[in-house]
């Protein structure tokens, strides 16, 4: 072959390799403590601009293009789901990020289930149905985008995944979404299981007390817990107990400690305001990620490890 037409052909063979990074802990310009899905990465020089994921909530996928203006087949996956949008500087087009983020996939063993451009997939009914993050962190526009779903099973185990792309202005934005399906853990502690577990461990670890991430102000959905705190604590009034904020490892070291005593204390001010009970008998301490119970390099691990634990002195 002459020089020339393999000069070519090496120059093509470059332009298509796979521009997706390895997954990295952080980068430069990331939001706080977000960090790549496992095993799939973002496309070169992008930063992530949005991050939400929740060990258990619900996410809709569409498998095939709308007809009609409604949907012929969309996925609604409970379980653990991550939202990760990024921001790429102006350069690539929309259909050589989405290719990356769909090679990389495919590479993952997700089998794809629907892949479509605008028209194709059903105009602007169909990105309105993504489930997209809110402006900033995430911009679609109705008439300039590509979407991407897969399946996977591995393990007896069923992940879904979609990638939204999508411009602003020169900007490309992405959204990955991974949904791993699986049925929500019983987290409701009540008085007698603590009661047995101070008694027979001297401490009891609780998962059903909510904080947003990075925050020390209790959700709502922590009430029906709180309830059997304070119940356990009326049942005994000779019983005072330590209460202790546990973090994953995410985020520098000290800040996690701090977040860690603050919920903790959180607890403790909201048993004395809302249940009357007496702040003697509530002392408080957060121990950040340093008595994990999971590994913290995973996340089903780092789920673990965040949780409020009473401790019996």
């Amino acid at each position: 072959m002459p020089r020339l037409a393999l000069a070519v052909a090496a120059a093509i063979v470059f332009h298509l390799m796979p521009s997706l990074t390895a997954p990295a802990a952080a980068a430069a310009g990331d939001v706080t403590k977000s960090h790549d899905y496992p095993g799939i990465g973002r496309f070169k020089g992008s930063v992530i601009t949005g991050y939400d994921v929740k060990d258990f909530d619900a996410a809709t996928l569409q498998a095939a293009p709308f007809k009609d203006g409604k949907a012929t087949d969309p996925r609604r996956v409970e379980g653990r789901i991550s939202r990760i949008a990024y921001r790429t500087g102006p350069g690539p087009s929309i259909l050589e990020v989405s290719r990356n983020f769909e090679s990389q996939l495919a590479n993952a063993g997700f089998e794809t289930l629907l892949a479509c451009d605008v028209d194709a997939c059903g105009g602007i009914p169909f990105s309105e149905t993504i489930g997209a993050l809110p402006i900033p962190q995430m911009w679609v526009d109705g008439f300039d985008y590509r979407y991407y779903a897969g399946r996977k099973v591995e393990n007896g185990r069923e992940t879904y995944v979609s990638v939204l792309v999508s411009k602003n202005n020169d900007d490309i934005f992405a959204q990955l979404t991974v949904a791993e399906r699986y049925a929500m853990q019983n987290k409701m502690v009540d008085a007698a299981a603590m009661a047995k577990g101070l008694g027979e461990s001297g401490h009891i670890a609780l998962y059903g007390i909510y904080f947003d991430t990075d925050k020390a102000t209790l959700k709502p959905e922590s009430r029906p817990t709180l309830d059997q705190i304070a119940k356990l604590l009326s049942g005994q009034p000779d019983l005072n107990v330590y209460i202790v904020g546990h973090t994953d490892s995410q985020g520098a070291p000290a800040h996690n400690l701090d977040l860690s005593r603050r919920r903790a204390e959180a607890v403790a001010e909201d048993l004395v305001r809302t249940y009357k009970i007496v702040r003697t008998r509530l002392n408080t301490s957060g121990v950040g990620f340093l008595a994990p119970v999971g590994s913290n390099g995973t996340e089903s691990g780092r789920a673990l490890n965040r949780r409020v634990e009473l401790v019996q002195p």
